[in-house]
C-alpha cells in the first residue's frame, strides 16, 4: 500500500466529509439542532468541540481511504470499490450510531432519515474523491 497516497487521499476525503458536516449541521439542520438542544436542556458544546470534530473527521477520511486501499486488491481499483469502502464506513459509523442515538434521544424519524441519507451521499463522495488520488506504490 502507498501510505503517502492514503494520507493525501484521506485528507481530501476528510475535507469532503468536513464540508458536508458543516453544511448539514450548520446550514441545513442548525436551527433544528439548537431547538433540540434547548428543549432537552443540553449545554452548548465546549469551545474545543469543533477542533476535535474537524480533526477526527480528517482521521476518518484517512481511514476511509485506507479501507479502499485494503479492499482494492480483491475488488479492483475504481469507483465501485470506493463506493463499497464508503458503504462499509457509513454502515459502521453513520447508520449504526445514527439509529442508536436517534432512538436514545428521541430524534424524529424524518430528521433521522434526512441525516442518514445525507451521510450516505457525503461518504460516497468522500470515498470517490479520496480513492481518485490513491495509486499503488
Amino acid at each position: 500500500m502507498n501510505y503517502g497516497r492514503i494520507i493525501l487521499g484521506g485528507l481530501v476525503a476528510g475535507l469532503v466529509l468536513n464540508t458536508g458536516e458543516f453544511v448539514l449541521n450548520d446550514l441545513v439542520m442548525g436551527a433544528q439542532m439548537k431547538e433540540f438542544f434547548s428543549a432537552h436542556l443540553f449545554p452548548e458544546p465546549p469551545g474545543y468541540f469543533i477542533a476535535v470534530a474537524v480533526g477526527s473527521t480528517f482521521v476518518l477520511g484517512i481511514v476511509l481511504v485506507l479501507g479502499y486501499a485494503a479492499i482494492r486488491s480483491r475488488f479492483g481499483p475504481g469507483p465501485k470499490t470506493a463506493i463499497l469502502a464508503a458503504l462499509f464506513a457509513w454502515f459502521g459509523i453513520y447508520l449504526y450510531s445514527g439509529i442508536i442515538n436517534g432512538i436514545l434521544f428521541g430524534i424524529p424519524l424524518k430528521t433521522m432519515l434526512v441525516v442518514l441519507v445525507w451521510g450516505l451521499v457525503e461518504y460516497v463522495l468522500a470515498a470517490l474523491a479520496g480513492a481518485a488520488l490513491y495509486k499503488e506504490a
